[in-house]
């Protein structure tokens, strides 16, 4: 079937104004944009309460499961995001150690927020076990439930659980993957 009048792509000055009139009339609920860094491209996104979401791979993943769980209103919006963006440049230059950006963690809930929780107290260039993390979040015998609430993350780099190891210092698994892993704790032992 062919269309008779193909949708063009919308231009830049015309999604701009509609970003910012959305966000004024107070109808957008979750904005949106990319960022290119040292581990990857990195999603961000963020609800007028904060930074709800980091991800790595796909965007059009992370952006359902914010559709299901958070808002279908979601919108390419990068302004609302440019704070986060500017940390993360300063990150990954070297020259910022802790972020200082609103959270919004509602995909987190019970032990794994818990644990999210702790993770800002591993200080930067320092790591931490998965044991160390859940008797810290209250459960000594829950590490590998440690381990699901690192790996389910929804804002990692900016909520540190790169920084949780193995009892033997090994990295373990990473949501961005192993080299990303590796390279945010080359970067802070740097």
């Amino acid at each position: 079937m062919t269309e008779l009048f193909p949708l063009a792509p919308v231009p830049a000055h015309l999604h701009a104004r509609l970003a910012a009139d959305a966000e004024r009339e107070g109808v957008l609920d979750v904005a949106y944009r990319t960022v290119d860094t040292p581990v990857g491209t990195l999603l961000l996104a963020a609800t007028p309460a904060g930074l709800v979401r980091v991800a790595y791979g796909p965007a059009s993943e992370a952006l359902d499961m914010l559709a299901d769980k958070v808002s279908p209103r979601i919108l390419h919006a990068p302004a609302r995001l440019d704070p986060v963006a500017r940390q993360l440049d300063e990150y990954f230059a070297g020259t910022r150690r802790d972020f200082d950006v609103p959270l919004d963690l509602r995909l987190a809930t019970g032990f794994r927020r818990a644990v999210l929780d702790h993770l800002p107290d591993i200080a930067y260039g320092r790591t931490a076990s998965y044991a160390e993390m859940a008797a810290v979040a209250g459960s000594p015998r829950a590490v590998r439930a440690v381990g699901t609430a690192c790996a389910l993350n929804p804002v990692p780099v900016v909520v540190p659980c790169h920084r949780v190891v193995r009892s033997d210092g090994s990295m373990g698994r990473y949501a961005g993957g192993e080299d990303a892993k590796r390279t945010l704790l080359e970067l802070e032992a740097a």
